[in-house]
């Protein structure tokens, strides 16, 4: 049933693709119930198979299904679908967030000039995500990465006719690349070592240890490299704010459930075989970029430019996560994102569609509908969107009774454990309790703003108005999401070794040379919890309160604050300079050294080598083709019929036809004959 079911949700947005692309426009509503019925229809089946699973409880529940695609006798690719219990729950956070994703864009997008198109597109992302999910095989899973980052620039460049969303798909499409050349390095280097593509050979090869040493750590770093390019890892980073130009309900789907869900999804998938020092490198890179982006996002003024980086952030806390062992957290963390990052966006969304109408009212196209400098006072105009938002915006700021506080209390529970146990590398938890403090700080500076205060457009404030119930229903199922409860139930305790959650997405073959078990992280983990627990719930509302302070009670001035922190500011609201320095020391070096190698091909190689060559085999033929014509054809062969004519010309004199000179030349023949015969 579930190899079915899988199936039939891989294929479904599939087929809603091949029929919207051709026939879209030709069908009532532009085809869009065609997508709207695949995505409910994979959903329902993601539900049963999730609750199939939720009343099973086999923690050791494996379905795999595969066949031969290509068979050359030594060298043999076969390709397949798992379903086991992380691939369920992976399947339902997808077609969940697809689903919001359809409906809310109805209305969002209504009246695009490309309406069907861009449903099409809505069906060929969910089905490559899908096929991530369900593959069980790296080159299959490679296949799949690759058509996600298709999908992903045909939406992202929606709006190709504006420039910034057309560089902005082609820098999303190309900085991925990037990575996935070191994911193909990787899986060529696992490939020849054990000479299998799927994960279950490739567990049982590291376990036997067919790979290792530094080969099995490049292998390991070479897979991430994937995940640092789809989860935007600095330095990789740069592509997902600017795919901020792409549809909004677009950006809560790829930030939620789709794309950059991929990275972390492999990092989960690959754990088994990443050595100490390969964990090393991702939980630094993790690490890292946690904070990084949210010292980017406390200056942004954009609202979704702020989500963005908050996405960035979230991802680099799931990765920090793998690195320092506590993988579990990293997917449950996910799981949680997905819900109260997607409503975000939806709310986002919302926000904006309310500003475009009110600016449209007022015939003003020069304001930004976007900056949140151009809004305030909307929460009594927008109380459905106001209150969804401040449900995951609790969340993401990890306060209890919130989902957040769950999953990223169990993150930080782990990175301390790490640093307990290895305090040399006492940055990671600095890391994560740094990042979570100025993610409540910028998360409510973004509410305090959008919501609460006076409207900085008072002439706007009566034209905003809450979105259509199309658009709130998203809303308002995951701000409901992003409670604890849902998190709980049916037998969960997170930080227990034994709960219903860890045991359910920890594979089995985790215990292999060089990886601590799962026991033993779990144990470690729930040694540091209440630690953890305090110290995060003391950064979140201090991050909170600080935020209060400068934006609604404004004893504390951010204006003055950054003036007097210039430099810094500065440089957190101009992303540290990236794109810039970028574009300096590596695309602009880049193209210089291109043209030169152009100009050597052309004009040295080409000119001289190529055409040289050619004018001299050019020559080289009028020469053979004189001494052919002029020598061979016009001296030998010609000459030999000249003379053949010559003496056929001779003998024709000779040959009259009559008797009397026949026997005249016989007379004088016989009589010189004669004479010879004499002397």
């Amino acid at each position: 049933m579930f190899i079915d079911y899988s199936l039939y949700i891989l294929f479904l947005p599939l087929l809603a693709f091949v029929i919207q692309i051709f026939f879209g426009k030709k069908l009532p509503r532009q085809g869009d119930w065609v997508s709207i019925l695949a995505i409910v229809s994979s959903l329902v089946l993601a539900v049963i198979m999730f609750a199939s699973m939720i009343s099973g409880y086999d923690p050791n529940f494996k379905q795999e299904a595969s066949f031969t695609w290509i068979d050359m006798g030594e060298f043999k690719i076969r390709l397949g679908f798992l379903v086991d219990n992380l691939t369920i729950i992976m399947l339902l956070v997808v077609t969940l967030i697809s689903t919001c994703t359809h409906l809310f864009s109805t209305e969002y997008l209504k009246g695009d000039i490309r309406y069907s198109r861009y449903f099409a597109y809505l069906g060929l992302f969910t089905f490559s995500m899908n096929g991530i999910v369900l593959a069980n095989n790296l080159i299959s899973m490679y296949m799949f990465w690759e058509l996600v980052g298709v999908s992903s620039y045909l939406l992202i460049g929606h709006w190709f006719e504006k420039k910034s969303a057309a560089d902005a798909s082609k820098k999303a499409f190309l900085t991925n690349r990037v990575g996935d050349i070191g994911f193909f390095i990787g899986i060529m280097l696992i490939y020849n070592a054990i000479g299998s593509f799927a994960f279950g050979d490739i567990f049982n090869g590291v376990a036997s240890e067919m790979i290792t040493g530094t080969t099995l750590t490049l292998a390991g770093v070479g897979l991430f490299m994937g995940a640092m390019g789809k989860s935007s890892q600095f330095p990789l980073h740069i592509w997902l704010p600017d795919a901020m130009e792409g549809p909004t309900p677009v950006s809560a789907l790829m930030h939620a459930a789709t794309m950059v869900a991929a990275g972390v999804y492999l990092a989960v998938r690959i754990f088994p075989i990443l050595t100490p020092d390969a964990l090393l490198v991702v939980a630094y890179v993790g690490g890292f970029t946690a904070l990084f982006a949210a010292s980017i996002a406390i200056t942004q003024r954009d609202i979704k430019k702020v989500l963005a980086y908050s996405t960035v952030s979230q991802l680099g806390y799931m990765i920090l996560a793998v690195g320092t062992g506590v993988y579990t957290a990293a997917f449950f963390h996910l799981l949680t994102h997905a819900m109260f990052k997607a409503n975000l966006f939806y709310g986002s969304g919302s926000v904006i569609h309310s500003m475009h109408h009110a600016l449209h009212e007022k015939h003003d196209h020069d304001t930004d509908p976007q900056d949140m400098m151009n809004m305030g006072g909307f929460r009594k105009k927008m109380p459905i969107t106001h209150w969804s938002m401040f449900l995951s915006t609790l969340a993401i700021a990890g306060v209890p009774f919130f989902s957040g506080f769950l999953s990223k209390d169990a993150i930080l529970a782990g990175t301390l454990s790490f640093a307990q146990h290895h305090p040399q590398h006492f940055l990671l938890p600095v890391f994560g309790f740094g990042a979570a403090l100025i993610t409540a700080f910028y998360m409510f500076r973004m509410m305090f703003l959008t919501f609460y205060g006076k409207s900085q457009m008072p002439e706007l404030i009566d034209d905003i108005h809450e979105s259509p119930k199309i658009m709130t229903g998203p809303l308002v199922l995951l701000g409901g999401l992003s409670f604890f409860i849902w998190y709980t139930l049916p037998y969960f305790n997170f930080m227990s070794s034994h709960g219903w959650f860890t045991d359910l997405v920890v594979p089995k073959d985790s215990s292999v040379p060089g990886n601590p078990s799962a026991d033993y992280i779990s144990k470690g983990a729930h040694h540091a919890h209440h630690l953890a627990m305090y110290l995060s719930i003391a950064v979140a509302f201090i991050g909170i309160f600080l935020s209060w302070t400068f934006y609604i009670k404004k004893s504390l001035s951010a204006e003055a604050w950054s003036k007097r922190l210039r430099l810094l500011y500065r440089w957190s609201q101009n992303k540290y300079y990236f794109d810039e320095n970028y574009n300096k020391y590596l695309y602009q070096p880049t193209l210089r050294l291109a043209k030169k190698v152009a100009w050597v091909d052309w004009e040295l190689y080409d000119k001289y080598f190529i055409n040289g060559f050619g004018r001299l085999t050019n020559l080289a033929s009028r020469v053979a083709g004189k001494f052919d014509y002029d020598g061979i054809d016009q001296v030998l062969v010609d000459g030999t019929a000249k003379i053949a004519n010559f003496l056929g010309s001779l003998l024709k004199t000779v040959q009259t036809g009559k008797l009397q000179n026949y026997v005249l030349y016989v007379t004088c023949g016989l009589i010189i004959l004669m004479i010879i015969q004499t002397f």
